[in-house]
Parts: C-alpha cells; sequence; structure tokens
C-alpha cells in the first residue's frame, strides 16, 4: 500500500468512527461535534483523491454552515443539553441488528452491480473549471430553477417566522409613546355620580 492509499484509508476510518458516535452519543451538543469530524475526514478524503474544490465546498458548506446552523438550532431551542433519559431505549440491539443487515445488504448490492463496471476519465476530469463549464453550460436550467426554489423558500420562511404580519399595531401618537388606553366599563354612564 502506498502512503495516499494508507492515508485515504485511516481518514475513511475516522469518518467512519465519528458518524457512529454522531448517533450513538446521548449528548446532542457533542453529536454536532462529532459530525464536524466526519465531515472533516470526508473533505481529507477528497483532498486525497486530488478533488480540492469538493473538499473546501464539503468544508464551507457542511462543516461552516449545516454544523453551526445545528449548534444554533440546539442553543435557540433551549433543547436539553446533557444526558437524557428520553434518548435510551431498550431496542438498541434490535436496531443495531437492523443497521448491520441493511449495511451488509447494500454492500452486496453495490459489489454485485458495479463488479464489472469500468468508467474512462480524464485527467483534470473534476477540476472546478470543468465543472463550472458543466453547470453553467449544460445544466444552466436546472441551476436557475433550484436557485428560485430556494429563494422562495427563505422568503416563505422569513414570512412564516414572522409573527406579527397581519396583526394590527397600535398607531403611536407623535411623541413615540402609545395611545393612552380607553375608559374601562361603566365609565360613560354619570348618572350615579351623585
Amino acid at each position: 500500500m502506498s502512503g495516499q492509499e494508507v492515508l485515504f484509508t485511516l481518514l475513511g476510518i475516522v469518518a467512519v468512527g465519528s458518524a457512529l458516535m454522531v448517533v450513538t452519543t446521548r449528548q446532542l451538543v457533542h453529536a454536532a461535534l462529532w459530525l464536524v469530524v466526519s465531515f472533516g475526514a470526508l473533505a481529507g478524503g477528497y483532498l486525497v483523491l486530488t478533488a480540492e474544490f469538493v473538499a473546501w465546498v464539503q468544508v464551507l458548506i457542511y462543516v461552516g454552515a449545516v454544523v453551526v446552523l445545528l449548534l444554533f438550532g440546539i442553543m435557540l431551542t433551549r433543547a436539553p443539553i446533557g444526558e437524557s433519559a428520553d434518548l435510551d431505549s431498550g431496542n438498541r440491539w434490535i436496531a443495531a441488528a437492523v443497521a448491520v443487515a441493511t449495511a451488509a445488504l447494500l454492500i452486496t448490492v453495490l459489489l454485485m452491480g458495479f463488479r464489472d463496471a469500468h468508467t474512462p476519465l480524464k485527467a483534470g476530469g473534476g477540476s472546478a473549471d470543468e465543472l463550472g463549464a458543466s453547470v453553467f453550460r449544460t445544466w444552466v436550467l436546472p441551476f436557475e430553477v433550484l436557485s428560485v426554489l430556494l429563494l422562495a423558500s427563505l422568503v416563505g420562511a422569513i414570512v412564516l417566522s414572522r409573527s406579527d404580519i397581519g396583526e394590527r399595531r397600535p398607531a403611536r401618537s407623535g411623541n413615540g409613546s402609545r395611545p393612552a388606553p380607553g375608559p374601562g366599563p361603566g365609565a360613560g354612564s354619570e348618572e350615579g355620580d351623585g
């Protein structure tokens, strides 16, 4: 084995091990931090495969945005930070057996299906220049449709997050203070005053 293969294998072991820690740890913040390790190991694997653009996109988008969004979501929703008894289940061993059986089935199908598959690749096929040319020449319409869809979802999220849209606020007087409340019940009757 060459040094590149050894490094790729080590990065794969780190990625799989940290992914297992993501789903087995009982602390939510620790799971998010293990996810950072897993994404970082994947980015390292991309670097070993000389796909630098994909590696930096992995770091910027997944580590820099998705995990930070998860951590902000954990902090802002005041999710339980420590260990929680609700996360413990007696079906852990059944779930592990199903996961191992599913993984074995997927690996078997992949190995049997792609045993004789061979794709000739030319040098520089994964460069940023070729990727950009492919996106903006061949796939420009789906790219624009996706950008409009993302814009619509962003506008929808803003509208849904604003709770005061549609509610009428009382008009403020000229000095910036709120108007005085109106008279209470029975204030209009002067007959009982004596």
